[in-house]
């Protein structure tokens, strides 16, 4: 494992030579995770010129990050960034990225304190942000990051599948019964957690896009949205599926057929080079001609990897292009306010040779 990390520091290291900085402090947790294998809640990481890096971590993480990250150097001191500042100063800095986005205001300042009095009198090394330089690293997967991902939704798969063939989703059950026992059975089947707090929507409430597990009673003819997803190995499945409780009124064959048809679209999109806006077009166009236009508020996905939600965005709002590599989601969905709502949803990986599924459980409108 250390190779591959190594490897990720390499290619940091060159964003950081070609903006012209001497070092880069990383102090956003996951992004330390990706760039040595650490897993600690407490640490930071000074990725330096040669290969001689520096994770910094406090006395409870000495045997972990000797083990997780055995190719960088261990400096224990609980105060983690300010001990690599000082020692950024004492190994001779000059230009110093920091990541802008992590790092508070008040942060910020004490940082800059720390240079200024470790510098004792000398040249302060210049801050700079590295903006989210690994995080554009991370939205390109490699394969042991897609295989965690395709553990990742087969265990979701198998935690729907099983719960269904069981009766679990049946009228006079509650949403939060629901929710509890698919994120228990995820854990059984080997999630270390869920990827996110379980979305159960059933009846009006499936309207509602992110609505939260209530008390609320499962009844005959009701939509029953199920988005939900499992964490293997440190990566997020995401994937939404809705059901119909018995019987299906035409109006929800019709809602369902119609965000069957938009997120198809949006699926086809998905190529190495396409633009996000372009992709979040070709779904939303779907639904726009079917005079829905305004009953899909949200953007059609995201990135999924460390993180639940991460680059790229896929939506009106979105920027830059998709590459091979990327693993995303693709999520339309139509919300009728008092009545119910539909969203499919699977997480796909971007191959030159066209989007590859990893969520395989079938889109077919099930009625229970």
């Amino acid at each position: 494992m250390s190779d591959r990390e190594a490897r990720r520091r390499t290619q940091l290291r060159a964003t950081a030579a070609e903006r012209g900085m001497d070092a880069v402090l990383v102090t956003n947790l996951l992004n330390v995770r990706y760039l040595t294998g650490f897993t600690g809640s407490n640490g930071a990481l000074l990725v330096r010129p040669g290969s001689d890096d520096i994770l910094a971590t406090d006395g409870r993480y000495t045997t972990q990050a000797a083990t997780q990250a055995p190719d960088v150097e261990l400096l224990i001191d609980r105060t983690t960034v300010p001990a690599l500042a000082r020692e950024a100063v004492r190994r001779g800095a000059g230009r110093i990225g920091y990541e802008s986005h992590d790092v508070t205001v008040d942060g910020h300042a004490t940082l800059v304190k720390v240079l200024v009095e470790a510098a004792g009198g000398g040249a302060v090394p210049e801050l700079v942000s590295v903006g989210r330089a690994v995080e554009a690293q991370r939205a390109i997967k490699d394969d042991d990051e897609i295989e965690a991902l395709r553990r990742a939704c087969a265990v979701a798969d198998r935690a729907l599948a099983e719960l269904a063939a069981e009766g679990a989703f049946r009228p006079g059950r509650s949403e939060l019964q629901v929710g509890r026992e698919l994120d228990a059975r995820m854990l059984e089947l080997g999630a270390e957690a869920p990827s996110f707090e379980t979305i159960v929507a059933a009846g009006a409430n499936s309207a509602i896009p992110h609505h939260r597990p209530d008390a609320t009673v499962l009844r005959d003819g009701d939509f029953l949205k199920l988005d939900f997803g499992a964490t293997v190995d440190g990566y997020h499945s995401d994937m939404t599926r809705t059901l119909v409780l018995r019987s299906a009124a035409d109006w929800q064959r019709e809602i369902y057929a119609l965000v069957t048809a938009a997120q198809a679209a949006g699926r086809a999109a998905l190529a190495s080079g396409a633009e996000v806006v372009a992709v979040d077009r070709a779904a939303r166009d779907v639904i726009a001609a079917a005079g829905h236009a305004e009953h899909f508020p949200h953007g059609l996905g995201h990135g999924v990897g460390l993180e639940i939600h991460e680059a790229p965005g896929i939506s009106p709002l979105g920027a830059g292009r998709l590459d091979a590599g990327m693993a995303v989601t693709v999520e339309p969905g139509v919300y009728l306010p008092g009545h119910g709502g539909v969203r499919i949803e699977d997480t796909l990986v971007v191959t030159a040779d066209g989007p590859e599924l990893l969520t395989l459980t079938s889109k077919e409108l099930l009625v229970i």
